[in-house]
């Protein structure tokens, strides 16, 4: 092992939105906000999500080719109906791509996300 994950870091334009969307999307408290729009959601300690301010982002269109998904992030969930309705509220957005076990959806800066159902 060379190293452990210590974050998971995602340009956007808005980092305290996408963090407050992140927060309620896994139940992760935000935990630090910084003056220079950096901002992080999870343990200050343990492994976390962590935005980071970027004016000019160019969102991934997936699954275009041509703006591709860049990175992602697969959600564990117990049911799918019931998590699409809460992501959805919360400001995302469905993409074309759905099986029986997972679906995939953009955040509100267009970064997909794959909520999976639990084994």
């Amino acid at each position: 092992m060379i190293g452990r994950l210590q974050a998971y870091v995602i340009d956007c334009p808005d980092t305290r939105a996408l963090a407050a969307f992140y927060s309620e999307l896994t139940g992760l408290p935000v935990t630090r906000v910084d003056k220079d729009g950096w901002v992080v959601v999870g343990p200050p300690d343990g492994q976390h999500l962590a935005f980071q301010q970027a004016p000019d982002h160019v969102p991934p269109q997936w699954p275009d080719p041509g703006h591709p998904q860049q990175a992602h992030l697969d959600v564990l969930v117990a049911d799918l109906d019931e998590a699409e309705s809460q992501v959805l509220a919360l400001g995302a957005t469905a993409l074309p791509y759905r099986t029986r076990g997972f679906r995939v959806f953009a955040d509100p800066a267009g970064h997909p996300f794959c909520l999976v159902r639990e084994s």
